[in-house]
């Protein structure tokens, strides 16, 4: 349960053994991505394993940053008090060129501008306590 005087804290992610190299590349302004060297699967989250073949022969390499919406949703009501300054935002979910999907946010417009298939790129926006976030802008 959350302490009531934390409400106004925005949640931070907290990079474990499987994801550290990747929030690393994320503050180095970088979206990596993890390839399998047997099947040549590229997937994101990062895990120990292959989701697609189990091999544990794993690599991260730079994506392209550049995607296309998938889905969206524009939120303009708060899910707590940390997000209340932020609304409206677009929660989006977006197809990497290299194939897999992410969830994010937009940045740099208006969240009403956002479409299906509309073509974003990557931003990695610094936010409190040293870590990076990865967003989408409109390209």
């Amino acid at each position: 349960m959350i302490n009531p005087k934390d409400a106004h804290i925005k949640p931070m992610p907290m990079p474990d053994a499987d994801s550290e190299v990747y929030w690393r590349g994320i503050q180095d302004g970088k979206l990596l991505l993890q390839h399998c060297r047997d099947c040549g699967h590229v997937q994101f989250y990062q895990t120990s394993i292959c989701r697609n073949c189990s091999s544990e022969h794993l690599e991260h390499r730079a994506a392209s940053g550049r995607a296309r919406v998938h889905s969206f949703s524009v939120v303009h009501r708060a899910p707590g008090p940390a997000f209340k300054q932020d609304t409206p935002y677009a929660v989006i979910l977006v197809e990497l060129e290299e194939g897999p999907r992410m969830i994010s946010s937009f940045v740099g417009a208006d969240p009403a501008v956002v479409t299906f298939d509309m073509a974003v790129e990557l931003v990695c926006e610094p936010v409190d306590g040293g870590m990076a976030l990865p967003r989408f802008r409109a390209r």
